[in-house]
């Protein structure tokens, strides 16, 4: 009895209170954003500040993006599964100068939970179509042979 209270009371202190988390990206995105000033904040000024982007987009060379994710463990009774405290994505359009045009801040807010419907589509054919008795037709003739072999 006394070695299993020692090995619950080794166990106990172990446990930390502080939760693990987890950093993606940039952190602080918030705070850099208000220090960005459309046209006046050139591309050399958005480096500096921020660091180069996580992501340049493949249709336009002068849409960044800047991502910062936070995940942070749940509890012990979830066993370990991590959940979302912080998503922040800063969109930012250069003009063809390298001054900065436009800026946009999405967060955990605006992310979509995507629903699928889980209806599917039926078929919806005739046999009294004439396309159909023309293939069924064909189909008779050409089965036709190994009928008659027995």
């Amino acid at each position: 009895m006394k070695f299993l209270l020692i090995i619950l009371f080794i166990f106990t202190i172990n446990c930390q209170g502080n939760k693990v988390t987890n950093y993606h990206g940039n952190k602080s995105l918030e705070k850099k954003y208000d220090i960005l000033k459309e046209n006046f904040t050139n591309k050399n000024d958005l480096i500096k500040i921020m660091g180069y982007p996580s992501t340049v987009s493949d249709f336009d060379e002068n849409k960044w993006f800047y991502i910062e994710r936070l995940k942070t463990n749940q509890s012990l009774f979830k066993l370990g599964r991590q959940k979302i405290k912080k998503n922040n994505v800063l969109i930012v359009q250069l003009n063809d100068n390298g001054i900065l045009k436009s800026k946009k801040l999405l967060n955990l807010d605006d992310m979509n939970d995507i629903k699928f419907l889980e209806n599917t589509t039926g078929k919806d054919f005739s046999k009294n179509n004439a396309l159909y008795e023309v293939f069924s037709s064909l189909r008779e003739k050409i089965n036709a042979p190994t009928r008659n072999i027995k």
